[in-house]
Formats: C-alpha cells, structure tokens, sequence
C-alpha cells in the first residue's frame, strides 16, 4: 500500500525504512530536517520517496504521524484534508520538560488528534518501543516477538495497522477503542522509567500466557 509519514525523524524514518523494504511504497515528510528527509528515503531504496506533509498525506491510504507533541497541529494543517484515510498516530503528549503528560486519564492525545482529522480513522499505535529497536536488524527478542498494543474505533483501520505491526516483527494486540490511548501513553511513560532505573532499551512488553 502507499505510506505517507510525517515526521520522519527516529521513529517515523524507521518504520518508513521497514514498511518500504517490506514492499510497500512510502513517501517520507517533514516540518523541518531536510537532510533527514534525504537520509531516510535513500536508507529505504527504491520504494522510498520526499514530498511535503501536505503530499506525502495525499499519496498515503494510511498516514504515519511521528512528530513531537507540540508540532502535532503544525503538522495537521499542513496535511490538510484526509477524509477517508487511516492516520496511524504515534505520538504522544508529553510536557517540554519531560516531567508528564499533558493530556491523561479522562482524554488522550489520540483523542486529540482525531477532533483534528475529522472523517479520518485513527489508530493509536508505536508510541511505547524505543526506535532504536525499530532500527535494529532483528525485532525478535532472543526467539520470541514483543507485543506492540493499538487502539481504534474502526475495525477496518485496525486490521490494516495490524498487518503493518505485523510486517515490522511484533505481535498485533488490540486493546480496544481509541480511549484505550488514555492507558496506552501512559505505557511510555513507565518504559521510560524502567530506562532510568539502568535497563538497556533494548527491551519491550510482551504477555506471558498459560
């Protein structure tokens, strides 16, 4: 399918990278760093390529959106008009100090995101794993793939964001509607907690079954 991402910084050149050498075609955007634009695509190869934000939305049936908090309306009224499209947002709405989130408990910023892109289908996806784990050449964790959660309010949308969790090496896990986010943001903020206690980032959730 056609990927437009915006942001195309740590997270979004990432997944950019994988979904493009998986097959799929993927235009690459952002606000500010040209160079990285540049970077990414030529990491990708030849189903990579550079547009703006308002292009790279028009060329997506899905839509990335990695870019910080506080450029989340920038980027959005430079998208324009994505009626009919899936906007994967992996954001999520942490203060400029780092200290917390902006937004919790009885609202999300995936819910914010969507009161911004009206008829647009929303999933809240890729926001908790470190990018340097999508940067790596393996997702698997010794032999066993890590969960990545998501959250939506349209099954179609969530099928197809599924299937690009799948294509990236994490096992899908659907936890719900979209104000499943208000639970999932939070998720980032332990995972950055357990960093500072020493653990490698080179770590991710999974579920132990039985």
């Amino acid at each position: 399918m056609n990927i437009g991402i915006i942001g195309s910084g740590n997270v979004g050149g990432s997944l950019g990278n994988i979904w493009a050498k998986k097959g799929h075609k993927v235009m690459f955007s952002g606000l500010r760093d040209q160079q990285k634009l540049q970077e990414a695509a030529k990491s990708a190869g030849e189903n990579a390529s550079i547009g703006s934000v308002a292009e790279a939305a028009q060329f997506g049936e899905v839509i990335l959106l990695a870019v910080p908090w506080l450029a989340v309306e920038d980027a959005l009224a430079c998208a324009g008009t994505i009626e009919g499209k899936i906007l994967i947002d992996s954001t999520n709405p942490i203060k400029p100090d780092s200290s917390g989130l902006l937004v919790g408990w009885t609202n999300s910023g995936g819910e914010e995101v969507a009161k911004h892109v009206k008829g647009a289908q929303v999933v809240k996806a890729f926001n908790i794993i470190a990018a340097s784990i999508f940067q790596s050449e393996s997702r698997l964790f010794g032999s066993e793939r890590a969960v990545l959660f998501y959250c939506g309010d349209d099954k179609v949308a969530k099928i197809v964001v599924a299937s690009l969790i799948e294509d990236v090496g994490f096992e899908p896990m659907d936890v719900g509607p979209l104000s499943s986010a208000r639970f999932l943001e939070p998720m980032e903020q332990l995972y950055e907690q357990i960093i500072k206690s020493g653990i490698t980032k080179e770590f991710a959730f999974t579920l132990a079954r039985r």
